[in-house]
């Protein structure tokens, strides 16, 4: 049983406070979402995105902070 991808548009995702609707549109600009096109409309898998998100935090807490001044 293949497991349908909750997708969202820009405003959609923005509701929920994840991110910034501007945040989103830069980041789709740049072709950083998984994100399909429906005519002009793109629709954002938000469990890619979520998933994209945690491993950023994953990496960012691995790295240790640099304090040279």
């Amino acid at each position: 049983m293949a497991i349908t991808p909750t997708m969202m548009t820009i405003r959609e995702i923005a509701k929920t406070g994840l991110l910034s609707e501007h945040a989103l549109r830069l980041l789709l600009k740049e072709g950083k979402l998984p994100a399909i096109y429906v005519g002009n409309k793109a629709l954002i898998n938000y469990d890619k995105l979520c998933e994209q998100l945690h491993n950023l935090d994953a990496e960012n807490a691995l790295k240790p902070e640099n304090n040279s001044q």
